[in-house]
């Protein structure tokens, strides 16, 4: 029996691209600011022409500086800035819009946009459900099994679970410990300092995991491993040394969670009729033009 696709979107990402890439003169019906909305319209409607799935939700991120990663290690994320009041104001815009579309929506405080989707594909893997995982972020590789998708919609890419390793160098399970060791500065993750993408991979390709790469140096060097050879191996096992528990603390961070406070139901999931009408009041209230409308109202 074939598994049944469920599309879980990163909208958060669609958003910010949207609100950097559309002319800010795009406004509503009362004169604010709607580029944000209007792109990321076009994008969840191509979505669902394109896709045309049953089962499909949304995450959304609302944690912002409140994420409980935040009080482990306050510099998280801490390059990024709050968003400005004229997208902060179209994100929630946005998820009206997703949900009058027949789409279930997640957001949360505490919990990122990308520990929803981990909480929620969790929670659907025994429903004979395979992932379809909607972003661009590189992140949720480490959610790959063997039938699941991750589809960079922006580019019309997919990247499959041996695909993980074609581009990093590690399995999916092992892209935690992979940013654990290499950082990520987009999210601001430390990692080891020194230890780029490539020394991070030959390490991973040798230990299964950052546990036993540090239970190996424990008792050991890394120059007595048999059959293993890196360049530059005793600076690289200095800096492994000094900074375990950064490394550590890297890991938690890069680790997407599973235990988020929502209890999604496999109906839940499934996309709902539309309301025309309320549709139709929303595209007016929100400025939105006849290409645009007649995408909408068709799906």
């Amino acid at each position: 029996m074939a598994l049944e696709p469920l599309y879980l979107i990163d909208a958060s990402i669609y958003i910010f691209r949207s609100y950097f890439g559309m002319p800010q003169s795009i406004t509503n019906a009362g004169g604010a600011p709607a580029n944000a909305v209007h792109g990321y319209a076009s994008f969840l409607g191509q979505l669902l022409c394109k896709a045309q799935p049953r089962f499909i939700a949304a995450a959304f991120d609302e944690s912002l500086d409140q994420c409980f990663r935040n009080e482990l290690y306050p510099d998280y994320k801490a390059n990024r800035s709050l968003p400005e009041p004229e997208l902060a104001t179209q994100l929630q815009w946005c998820r009206d819009l997703t949900e009058l579309l027949g789409i279930k929506t997640y957001a949360s405080e505490r919990f990122e946009a990308d520990d929803l989707i981990g909480t929620l594909a969790r929670r659907m893997r025994g429903h004979r459900f395979r992932m379809v995982y909607v972003t661009g972020d590189k992140d949720l590789g480490q959610l790959l099994v063997e039938q699941d998708r991750l589809w960079d919609f922006a580019n019309d890419t997919w990247l499959a679970h041996d695909g993980i390793r074609q581009r990093f160098g590690v399995a999916p399970h092992q892209l935690v410990d992979y940013l654990a060791l290499a950082g990520d500065a987009i999210d601001n993750i430390p990692g080891v300092p020194g230890i780029g993408a490539r020394t991070a991979a030959a390490l991973l390709q040798e230990f299964e995991s950052l546990d036993e790469l540090y239970g190996y140096l424990r008792t050991r060097d890394l120059r007595q491993r048999d059959g293993f050879h890196l360049r530059g191996v005793d600076r690289t096992e200095n800096l492994l040394r000094a900074h375990e528990e950064q490394a550590r603390t890297s890991k938690v961070l890069a680790t997407i969670a599973d235990n988020a406070p929502i209890r999604p139901q496999p109906q839940s999931l499934r996309r709902k009729p539309v309301s025309e009408r309320k549709l139709l009041a929303w595209l007016d209230e929100n400025g939105f033009g006849t290409r645009l409308r007649s995408q909408l109202l068709k799906l």
